[in-house]
């Protein structure tokens, strides 16, 4: 069996036939050519894993056949190989994505070392990842079973995630599978963990409770503010620790990234509840109180989240920071990321820009309401790679550019993540239950006690009483809510779809981050 195809293309071919006998005993398959056109041609109708090419070839030139063959197929690895090492040469060519490039005369070692390098890089990335997982597999395993706090466990999920993001280089499905497996026993856990310590958290007298939505700004955002330097608050909505760590790469090259760091979200892991406790710096309990007409239930009418700002203004004037002069834009749609990309400038004389961005919650709505959607963000891999691409073309991140090289400081953080569900439970409830898939309220609900985290007395989840005698079941671990009506039909629109308003690491484990001018 062949190790590989390999096409040869150099006018002077015939004198590289030693070189050729060399690759045949290594055990690679050799094709050869003289020239360029050929070589569009061969590439066109024959499967190649490496193509290695004459610089200087009369005709049609190396770097134009380069560029002939790339348009062809963009993931074939090309080895240029060179008289001369000029430095516009080695720029066009690296700039046309050559994987390697060797000078002239060639070694049959040299040639055989590039192909090896190409062609068992990704066998040996994917070997090492493996390896590396398999040893961390006993600690991960050992941490789960030592009654992590909360520290430990947003440590656990980092890990976790790391190695998702590791296993994206394997080609393992069986490693890929074992760490989901890992994955899914971490939720089981950490919904017992949440079922006993929440409610402890939301306790005044309670000294020891995460950093969670509605004392973020007071413990994250405030710190950073510093005179003469404005702050961008941004918040980009259900964006989850795995989705950052994706656009990371994009954000570190404009910006020093000072710390990166993960809070809890509250429950219900839904925007109504988290982002108005972000900007109001208080439980939905208290926000209500203080907020009787702006806060509204689930089955009030109206929008849930057009107060924020209010709730803010609230916010500062209990801190006793009504001198912070700051900004507040929502973008919902194309249109509003135009105007605050035109409008960017403007914001630098703040102390404090608050920006909301909409995009992953639209995604991840659109996710289930879409049919193309539900082929585009099929897993997790895919709709990270969505969320990369969309940032990369967004105005939000167009903006932050423009003002890159003016010292800014940057908070970014989300109000929830999401969770791909799969396992159906079925609840009754009457008219008034709400129709969330990862949480429900209601009054007379029926459900399994084992499958959710129920609170017959919303207060001790800080949360109002929408009716009397309503109380609130979330969702664990990959579960989603379903009535025992359509049952079926319900069941399989919604499986493998991403939710959120439940207990699972990926919704209430969420990051935020602290960025610089670099």
């Amino acid at each position: 069996m062949s190790l590989a195809t390999i096409l040869w293309v150099d006018d002077e071919i015939e004198s590289l036939q030693s070189q050729k006998i060399f690759l045949q005993n290594k055990g690679y398959t050799v094709h050869t050519l003289n020239n360029g056109f050929d070589a569009i041609d061969f590439v066109k109708e024959h499967y190649i894993d490496v193509v290695l090419l004459d610089e200087s070839m009369p005709g049609i030139t190396g770097l134009e056949t380069l560029q002939k063959i790339k348009e062809i197929n963009n993931q074939i690895p090309v080895v240029l190989i060179t008289k001369n090492e000029t430095e516009n040469l080695m720029d066009e060519a690296i700039g046309s994505q050559i994987s390697d490039y060797l000078i002239k005369p060639v070694n049959p070692n040299q040639v055989w070392l590039s192909l090896k390098k190409i062609i068992d890089n990704k066998r040996l990335v994917s070997e090492k990842t493996n390896t590396a997982y398999q040893q961390q597999f006993r600690n991960l395993f050992m941490a789960l079973n030592s009654s992590p706090d909360y520290n430990e466990w947003m440590d656990i999920y980092k890990k976790l995630v790391y190695w998702e993001l590791e296993m994206e280089k394997s080609d393992s499905p069986e490693m890929r599978e074992i760490l989901q497996s890992q994955k899914q026993e971490a939720n089981t856990e950490f919904f017992k963990f949440i079922s006993k310590n929440y409610a402890g958290w939301l306790n005044p007298k309670t000294s020891n409770a995460p950093v969670m939505s509605h004392n973020l700004f007071k413990n994250k955002v405030l710190p950073t503010l510093e005179k003469g330097v404005p702050t961008f608050f941004i918040v980009i909505d259900n964006l989850r620790y795995d989705q950052w760590k994706s656009i990371q790469p994009i954000f570190a090259e404009s910006f020093r990234i000072a710390e990166e760091d993960t809070f809890y979200s509250i429950l219900p892991t839904a925007t109504q509840y988290c982002r108005n406790a972000i900007f109001a710096g208080q439980m939905p309990i208290d926000i209500e109180k203080q907020f009787p007409i702006q806060w509204k239930n689930d089955e009030d009418e109206g929008g849930k989240n057009m107060f924020e700002e209010e709730f803010f203004k609230g916010q500062l004037k209990r801190l006793r920071r009504e001198d912070i002069k700051y900004s507040y834009t929502k973008v919902v749609h194309h249109h509003d990321g135009q105007q605050m990309l035109n409008n960017i400038h403007n914001l630098l004389s703040n102390d404090l820009n608050i920006i909301i961005y909409n995009f992953v919650d639209m995604l991840s709505h659109a996710r289930t309401e879409m049919e193309v959607l539900k082929e585009l963000a099929a897993d997790e891999i895919s709709y990270r790679s969505i969320t990369r691409s969309w940032f990369e073309h967004s105005p939000l991140h167009q903006a932050l550019k423009k003002i890159a090289d003016k010292k800014i400081n940057i908070v970014l953080a989300t109000d929830h993540g999401s969770v791909r569900v799969k396992t159906p439970y079925k609840v009754i409830g009457d008219k008034q239950t709400t129709a969330n898939l990862r949480y429900k309220h209601g009054r007379n609900l029926n459900y399994e006690a084992k499958e959710v985290l129920a609170f017959r007395d919303p207060k001790e989840a800080g949360l109002p009483t929408p009716t009397v005698n309503s109380s609130f079941i979330f969702a664990k671990e990959d579960g989603f809510l379903c009535y025992p009506n359509n049952y079926n039909y319900y069941v399989n629109y919604y499986k493998n779809t991403f939710q959120h308003g439940g207990i699972s690491m990926e919704e209430m484990i969420i990051p935020v981050i602290k960025m610089t001018s670099k």
